[in-house]
């Protein structure tokens, strides 16, 4: 995994803020040895979750997005380390395994016009890099018996995630999107509106379920793309729900389980379906952080879950004074999916 930037015990201890009569996540997770294997060590490891990061915005520019993304994953390391380690839940069934080393081709990609045909084509090739590495890296994590905690980036890591979890499964996979956006759009180039659609053209997508797609941003293409196969593609509107109250929360998430739930899934969530969370397509109407923490804890009990995505947040563009809310939130996530998942044990 030479793509790796690791994160080493010293990294840690400089996040975390120790005080006398607590003992916080960043004093309990595991980091891997300098001199270790790193495949060896996750597998032998008795920690369940391994945690890794991609700091990289390249598929939202090529998306017309705002770039962000990049920062989401320095800033919720440093949330999560300093949770609290106590019986509810344990820093020490994390592994944290590092981040993907994008640093040269996020400096490509600063001064790529994204309106530019020549540009784009360069955005694109340069997502389809780091798809190759984000498979490579969740592929090992998932065959070592893991489960991958991913923190983007935009949400073209996706592809990667269904990619690598399917060929270390050995058959294709599931995914439920929690998502503003259907992100099934058409296969014009790699960016983060198309992930899944190209997961699914080759094959390592089985069935998807888009959960809270906003009426006012999915095209009439995509829906009709969808209708010729809903058998394996299937979706709901946070307006049917939330508005307009022709369905409710709970009954369509059993409804979403019972048609990916039978087989090996992974659990994507888009930040820009919260209302007034920093991102790259920043919403003012959506589900509340309350009820995607339900959702996240409801898929994450089930045994067939097997990774948790987290993309699209971007604190640089948020309040300078409280852009540490975004890792905050990221940490509540992560901690309502290990806590429900470890319930599946009891």
């Amino acid at each position: 995994m030479e793509k790796i930037i690791p994160f080493i015990i010293n990294d840690l201890s400089r996040i975390t803020n120790h005080r006398s009569g607590e003992i916080k996540f960043g004093e309990k997770m595991l980091t891997i040895p300098i001199d270790a294997d790193y495949l060896e060590f996750v597998k032998d490891c008795d920690a369940k979750f391994v945690l890794f990061g991609i700091p990289e915005d390249i598929g939202v520019r090529a998306n017309f997005g705002r770039p962000g993304t990049a920062s989401a994953w320095e800033n919720a390391i440093k949330s999560i380390a300093n949770i609290q380690h106590n019986r509810f839940c344990k820093g020490s069934q994390i592994i944290i395994l590092g981040q993907l080393d994008v640093a040269e081709l996020m400096k490509e990609v600063q001064f790529l016009n994204f309106n530019d045909i020549d540009d784009r084509f360069k955005l694109s090739q340069l997502v389809a890099k780091i798809d190759k590495d984000v498979a490579h890296i969740i592929f090992s994590i998932v065959k070592s018996g893991k489960i991958p905690i991913v923190i983007g980036g935009g949400h073209n890591n996706s592809y990667g995630n269904i990619k690598g979890a399917a060929l270390a499964k050995g058959k294709s996979i599931n995914a439920i999107n929690f998502d503003a956006h259907s992100d099934f759009r058409i296969l014009e180039g790699r960016h983060s509106g198309n992930g899944f659609s190209y997961a699914y053209e080759e094959g390592f997508l089985k069935k998807y379920f888009i959960f809270g797609v906003h009426e006012n941003y999915v095209s009439k293409s995509v829906l009709d793309i969808i209708k010729k196969i809903e058998d394996r593609v299937r979706y709901n509107t946070y307006d049917s729900v939330a508005i307009r109250r022709e369905k409710q929360f709970d009954p369509e998430m059993e409804r979403a389980l019972e048609f990916i739930g039978n087989d090996f899934f992974g659990i994507e969530i888009d930040l820009d379906a919260i209302p007034n969370i920093a991102s790259s397509a920043m919403t003012l109407s959506g589900y509340s952080i309350e009820q995607l923490r339900q959702f996240i804890s409801y898929f994450g009990k089930n045994k067939n879950a097997s990774y948790l995505h987290i993309c699209e947040g971007a604190p640089d563009l948020g309040e300078e004074k409280n852009n540490h809310l975004i890792g905050k939130l990221i940490g509540y996530l992560i901690t309502d999916f290990i806590k429900s998942n470890l319930s599946i044990q009891d």
